[in-house]
């Protein structure tokens, strides 16, 4: 988080957009990392590729009990700055001549977001799609406005997890799906689905 923080940073601004290419790159760059690791490994790395696909498979109360303080900080901080986030939807010019701090909105917001994406991420692994696919959908019945928006995202999205895992350990019996693959066969389309929308908005 803080080498993508600071490749993007730009004259002491960090553009969005550039925030979000300077992810892309340092995910793949840890990822070409792993890739190398799991070939250079001399035990049995099917625990790390299936850590990788994403599921609850051998996860209990105790791992909840470890990731909930983090969880808990995380979204707190995201709850908290709700106002901002509502005044970015306006764009950041907008959002500063209201008086929002965007510089500092982003950072806090960033470190909340990452906070708990990062304990989920420990116990459960790189589920995928969930956080484009949940809030889109969300946005549709609850609108835009944060203070809504927030819980009620991250209630739909336990219940899109809750579903995907029973799908997963249901569709193929006896074999049991990792829960992140589900969620990418779900989320794939519903992303290109996006493109294509935003392709024929800006034709």
């Amino acid at each position: 988080m803080t080498a993508v923080y600071l490749l993007a940073r730009e004259g002491g601004r960090v553009p969005q957009l550039t925030l979000l290419l300077a992810g892309v790159a340092v995910g793949s760059f840890l990822a070409a990392i792993v890739s190398g690791l799991i070939l250079l490994a001399q035990r049995d790395v099917r625990p790390v590729i299936f850590w990788l696909m994403g599921g609850f498979s051998g996860r209990g109360w105790p791992h909840v009990l470890v990731a909930a303080p983090y969880l808990a900080v995380g979204t707190l901080v995201v709850l908290a700055m709700a106002r901002e986030l509502n005044a970015l939807l306006l764009g950041e010019e907008s959002a500063r001549q209201l008086g929002v701090d965007t510089e500092r909105a982003k950072l806090v917001l960033i470190l909340g977001a990452s906070l708990g994406t990062a304990a989920a991420v420990a116990v459960s692994g790189i589920i995928g799609f969930v956080g484009l696919v949940v809030p889109h959908l969300t946005r549709l019945w609850a609108g835009s406005d944060h203070r809504i928006l927030l819980p009620a995202s991250a209630l739909a999205g336990a219940t899109l997890l809750v579903l995907a895992d029973l799908v997963a350990r249901t569709a193929l019996p006896p074999l049991e799906l990792p829960v992140g693959v589900v969620t990418s066969l779900l989320g794939g389309p519903f992303f290109l689905f996006l493109l294509r929308r935003a392709r024929g908005g800006l034709s």
